[in-house]
């Protein structure tokens, strides 16, 4: 029995099996590995995961597509978690884990906050998502992409754009372009920042309005002996200073 893609949970099934075969290649998955699917949906990814994997772990909120699940697979090669991707603990999994999926556009920035929470327990993680979203993830200083997402993920991994996902690749087809994304977490920092909220706190409020300069913006961090002694260019906005000059003004916020 077909099964009809829900907006609310922004339902658009990977159907192009050349694109499926891609992505596999680029996990590269292997016997033993601890991967997690989020969202598997019809299992695009799902059974080509399983032929190269002894079991394999699944988060997915849809209950009917839980059903359909449960139906194909046996709960020996396949754990289904069915619930909230925003709400699940990965830590519980254990360490080493490969994350894998096709995130919804609707809420994939949310997700990617929530599992940089847990980067210590990942191995790495391999997205679909909306083009213009990796795009951000991936940007250099100085470019009109860069902004929060990409100070904030920069700072706990390096991340690859692999390759572009045309819209007709899916059912139903998106309005935009979809992207791959490669994302292997930071084992030594670029600068560990000492008070990590702090650092979110900065980031946050510099680029609230990215036409602004920082003297505008940060007005309430910091002084001008603080851009002083960080060598920071207050007249500068947030998209010209890079993560770890980012990571230094929290630091001495810290201290």
């Amino acid at each position: 029995m077909p099964h009809n893609p829900r907006k609310r949970f922004g339902q658009n099934f990977l159907v192009d099996p050349h694109v499926v075969m891609d992505i596999i290649r680029a996990i590269h998955p292997c016997k033993g590995d601890l991967l997690v699917e989020i969202g598997p949906g019809l299992g695009a990814l799902t059974r080509p995961l399983l032929r190269s994997l002894d079991h394999l772990h699944v988060v997915e909120i849809d209950r009917d597509i839980v059903e359909r699940l449960r139906r194909e697979f046996s709960e020996k090669n396949l754990t289904i978690y069915q619930g909230d991707a925003l709400e699940f603990d990965f830590g519980a999994l254990g360490s080493n884990l490969r994350a894998v999926g096709n995130l919804p556009y609707n809420i994939s920035t949310p997700i990617l906050f929530h599992l940089s929470q847990f980067a210590e327990n990942i191995r790495d993680m391999h997205f679909m998502l909306q083009k213009e979203v990796v795009a951000r993830m991936v940007a250099a200083p100085s470019t009109p992409d860069y902004g929060r997402l990409s100070v904030m993920l920069q700072y706990r991994f390096q991340m690859e754009q692999l390759f572009i996902v045309p819209p007709e690749c899916f059912r139903p087809a998106p309005k935009v372009e979809s992207a791959i994304v490669r994302m292997i977490p930071r084992r030594e920092q670029l600068m560990e920042a000492s008070k990590e909220k702090v650092f979110a706190s900065i980031v946050s409020a510099a680029f609230s309005q990215r036409r602004k300069t920082l003297r505008n913006t940060l007005r309430d961090y910091l002084k001008p002996e603080d851009y002083a002694a960080l060598e920071i260019d207050s007249n500068q906005r947030a998209e010209n200073l890079s993560v770890a000059q980012f990571v230094a003004a929290a630091n001495r916020l810290g201290e």
